[in-house]
């Protein structure tokens, strides 16, 4: 499976404009540019909550697929947010643990200067 391509032809990650940049070995990587559109402030760009979730949830899911080659819908996702993202975001994700069920990837959203943005944990089905 072209795992960068299966995620970038979602509908809704294509929309906010999300990259998965890689995807290999239980890891993955992916950003999205801020653009007006994205923010929750009309005076700065400040990334809406929801962008932010959905980068981490998207490449979480990337890392996980990279061992299955299999699509993994989402089962849960847990997020703290730290900072508001105030640049285009990047996230690194990893999976923690791959189960007969389920697996549980944990993924660190930071912002163009490498600063915190969110830390997320996310499990995923995985039969």
């Amino acid at each position: 499976m072209d795992i960068e391509s299966f995620f970038e032809g979602m509908p809704f990650a294509d929309l906010l404009g999300i990259d998965v940049t890689e995807a290999a070995e239980g890891h993955a990587e992916g950003h999205v540019p801020m653009r007006p559109e994205l923010s929750w402030n009309e005076n700065q760009l400040m990334a809406h909550g929801g962008v932010t979730f959905t980068l981490a949830d998207t490449v979480g899911g990337a890392a996980l697929v990279s061992l299955t080659d299999q699509p993994v819908p989402t089962v849960d996702m847990r997020i703290d947010y730290l900072e508001a993202g105030t640049g285009d975001l990047h996230a690194e994700a990893d999976v923690l643990r791959r189960g007969g069920s389920v697996g549980v990837v944990s993924v660190q959203v930071t912002d163009e200067e490498g600063t915190p943005v969110a830390d997320a944990r996310g499990v995923y089905k995985t039969d």
